[in-house]
């Protein structure tokens, strides 16, 4: 019988570990995401190229392989492609002028070409700025929405949450607010993750129509995009913001919305086979916020004395602010601003149910003369809507009730405000004086809009108001010739209206 002798170092492969260390093997896709052996050496948000043209970043490490998430959403990817580490964690190319651009995750032009070149990098995950260097929010940022900016006021510095259910106003409240800063000195970021694509158009095309893309930058991840983009799109935001922040700047970002941004982490821990936890979202979900919510702070003056501050949004399922991610979010932020669909749906717009919604920095980053002129308020609008409830069912109120139901519902309509018009805070000024000092109790309530709209418009034709409006940021409280110059505005309106 023939023997036959093999060969068996003709059959051996050299493996070289140190190759294995930076480069890796696509073993498994599943989705956009995909799992690489090699890699010894990769960290967590690490950025990879996998067969040297789609972009992607490291989200899972485990014994066996490494977890990638794609930033470029596509079908091109093969097992047996190669996997090689950047050597750099996940950033969001910076240019020197930020303004009038918009970008996706990684900091690339959308919708148009561009040939120049960025001039630094921001990392789209980092650490909190430290306690020591964190200041008190003392510094309105004003909306120009009469009912936010009255009772549940906004700080630079302030993280404060819009909540609410679809189509209930919420981006409404974020273009407005926008569109306010046009000369406050404030850099605003608006940040769509997940939206339609025909959606973020339109929001582009108002800022650009009322000027407000001259100060806005736009981070933006359509909902045709990959899921690892539209979660890494809030962190990109903020690390422009963060960028702006450390030139001393005062930066608004709005995160449009945070529900999004939770649906697309919790499908991608799905398909690392992580164990969900409640409503099948990841242990982890109160991280990914508050990690990024936290960097919206005030700095102090030895560390440059920029602001970033966050308006995050969620969206609720009929108006239930108890479910996982709205309570997550309610405790990680400042205050919170929460528009009920009936409101709505009854013209009350914007929509913000008072009862509900606080702002807990309180009246520190309040403008003083409006804070004097606010007082009441919400215990005014509070009260209304209890007693007006009474009325419903043909209960019978003392004068002193009636008066309250009367003020709750001249009240109510004074804070009727049309899409993009906000208000200036003089403006507000000549509102609240003519309510607190009783000027409106003799006009109908159906008229309140028309008295408003007067009202502005003669304030505005005063010879002292322009003065009036160039120094209120001096003016802590109204001296005689204020109070005189606002009599005489609305004593010429109120006889119109007798």
């Amino acid at each position: 019988m023939k023997t036959i002798h093999f060969d068996m170092n003709k059959y051996e492969t050299h493996v070289d570990l140190e190759y294995l260390k930076e480069n890796g093997r696509v073993e498994k896709i599943s989705d956009g995401v995909i799992f690489s052996s090699g890699l010894e050496n990769a960290s967590l948000h690490q950025a990879v190229m996998i067969d040297n043209k789609h972009r992607g970043v490291i989200l899972e490490l485990n014994e066996e392989f490494v977890g990638i998430g794609l930033i470029d959403k596509t079908n091109d990817i093969l097992e047996g492609m190669s996997v090689s580490v950047s050597g750099n964690f996940i950033e969001v190319a910076l240019f020197e002028d930020m303004t009038g651009r918009i970008i996706d995750t990684t900091g690339k032009m959308l919708y148009e070409e561009s040939e120049e070149k960025p001039t630094a990098s921001s990392p789209l995950f980092c650490v909190t700025p430290a306690i020591m260097t964190i200041d008190s929010v003392t510094r309105p940022l004003n909306t120009g929405l009469a009912v936010i900016d009255s009772i549940t006021p906004i700080g630079r510095g302030q993280r404060q949450l819009i909540l609410g259910n679809r189509q209930s106003g919420k981006t409404q409240i974020a273009v407005d607010t926008i569109i306010n800063q046009h000369d406050q000195n404030v850099h605003c970021i608006y940040v769509a993750i997940g939206l339609k694509a025909a959606y973020i158009a339109e929001v582009i095309e108002t800022l650009r129509n009322h000027g407000a893309m001259e100060y806005t930058t736009v981070v933006a991840t359509a909902a045709s995009d990959s899921l690892t983009a539209q979660y890494l799109t809030p962190y990109a935001g903020m690390a422009v913001a963060e960028a702006l922040r450390d030139q001393g700047k005062d930066v608004l970002i709005i995160l449009d919305d945070l529900t999004k941004h939770a649906d697309a982490y919790r499908a991608i821990t799905l398909l690392f086979n992580r164990p969900p936890g409640r409503e099948a979202y990841p242990g982890d979900s109160f991280y990914i916020h508050s990690s990024l919510l936290e960097r919206a702070v005030q700095m102090n003056e030895e560390h440059g004395g920029g602001s970033i501050t966050a308006l995050p949004m969620i969206e609720t399922l009929s108006d239930d602010v108890t479910a996982y991610i709205p309570t997550n979010v309610i405790s990680i932020t400042d205050g919170q601003l929460f528009l009920k669909s009936d409101l709505f749906n009854r013209g009350q717009k914007p929509a913000v149910d008072v009862g509900v919604s606080v702002s807990r920095i309180g009246g520190d980053a309040q403008h003083p003369v409006i804070r004097k002129l606010s007082k009441n308020l919400t215990l005014i609008l509070s009260q209304y809507e209890e007693l007006k409830e009474l009325l419903d069912f043909g209960n019978a109120l003392d004068d002193g009730s009636m008066k309250m139901v009367s003020d709750g519902r001249i009240l109510t309509e004074l804070f009727k405000q049309q899409i993009l018009s906000p208000l200036s805070v003089t403006e507000l000024i000549v509102l609240l004086y003519a309510f607190q000092n009783d000027y409106l109790s003799k006009v109908a309530p159906n008229k309140i809009a028309s008295f408003k709209g007067l009202l502005l418009e003669k304030a505005h034709a005063h010879q002292d108001f322009t003065a009036f409006s160039s120094d209120i940021n001096s003016i802590s409280e109204l001296n005689e010739a204020h109070t005189k110059m606002l009599e005489e505005i609305i004593q010429e309106v109120g006889r119109l209206f007798s």
